[in-house]
């Protein structure tokens, strides 16, 4: 699909009056790309899988919004414009222009790219498709990965973890249910090391074109790995879909706030003795997440931890 791309030049203190005024203006998304560092704090609140090199901060912003170029997008644009020069009348934002482009999706899923390199989890190497294997490699279990819109190269410190606890509880006999399963990483390297099947979830469709794809670069047949979009939280026909005691293992690499709610849920797909491996908690929210976990009649077995990144893992009573 073709966009037309809007990009406003601004300065940094404007970003968040602008991206409000878009909003009322009923532009759906908003794209800001400046030289702020990330703070710590920031860091800590969201899942960073790739930092790029960041040069220094000059105090310019630029905000990008989309429309589908079949649109007719004029009367927005008018809007817009109008609603900058109203702006300028009582702060500053720079030199308020707009400037106009196209782009495609595939631009998007290319992006990220030039930052991507491949790594190792133990001895298992995660790789891009288009990097060869290094030669001190070659004896590692291989993952290429591709993750295009979708989270989950692997480098970051929550699928790590939750890779190294997999690797503890997989038999030839496990199913898996991966819920929020991005990429599919967590399934693909579930099923490489002997797991007997996966199903994936996510919300974002991305995830789903993602993970097939990704699970046909690694010789994963369907019949071992399939993937379905929906909201486990909110879909109860999904819930019983996806199958009532009926995985070994639930993975989910997802937020501490989506985390706890979702525990309950997770409880009825997981067999009796079944494992639960938890992570995208940040330190701090620790104690609430496992708090939940044993509320819902789960032993925690493990907690392990990666930077300022927690894991649990538990044991359905």
């Amino acid at each position: 699909m073709k966009w037309n791309k809007y990009t406003i030049k601004t300065i940094t203190e404007a970003e968040d009056v602008i991206s409000s005024t878009l909003m009322d203006l009923g532009v759906e998304g908003v794209e800001i790309e400046d030289k702020v560092p990330l703070s710590e704090e920031d860091k800590k609140q969201m899942f960073v899988d790739i930092l790029p090199d960041i040069d220094e901060n000059d105090n310019i912003a630029y905000l990008s919004f989309y429309i589908d170029s079949e649109v007719d997008s004029k009367e927005l644009l008018e809007n817009v414009k109008e609603e900058l020069s109203q702006l300028r009348s009582f702060m500053d934002i720079g030199e308020g222009t707009i400037t106009e482009s196209q782009t495609e999706d595939k631009d998007w899923i290319n992006n990220w790219k030039q930052y991507f390199k491949q790594f190792t989890v133990d001895d298992i190497l995660i790789k891009p498709s288009w990097e060869e294997v290094k030669p001190e490699d070659r004896e590692k279990l291989m993952i290429q990965i591709d993750p295009g819109t979708a989270f989950g190269t692997g480098m970051h410190e929550t699928t790590q973890l939750c890779i190294r606890q997999l690797k503890k509880y997989i038999t030839d006999e496990t199913k898996i249910f991966d819920v929020g399963c991005g990429s599919g990483i967590l399934s693909i390297v579930s099923v490489k090391l002997g797991a007997k099947s996966a199903f994936g979830l996510d919300i974002d469709p991305n995830a789903i074109s993602a993970s097939r794809e990704n699970a046909e670069v690694n010789n994963v047949p369907e019949e071992k790995f399939t993937v379905q979009s929906g909201n486990l939280l909110e879909d109860e026909e999904l819930q019983v879909q996806a199958g009532i005691e009926k995985y070994d293992i639930v993975v989910a690499n997802i937020l501490a706030d989506v985390l706890i709610p979702l525990t309950p849920v997770i409880k009825q797909n997981l067999k009796t003795g079944g494992f639960y491996i938890t992570s995208g908690i940040i330190d701090k929210k620790e104690e609430e997440v496992v708090t939940a976990i044993k509320e819902n009649d789960f032993e925690v077995v493990e907690v392990t931890h990666q930077g300022e990144w927690v894991s649990v893992t538990a044991k359905k009573r």
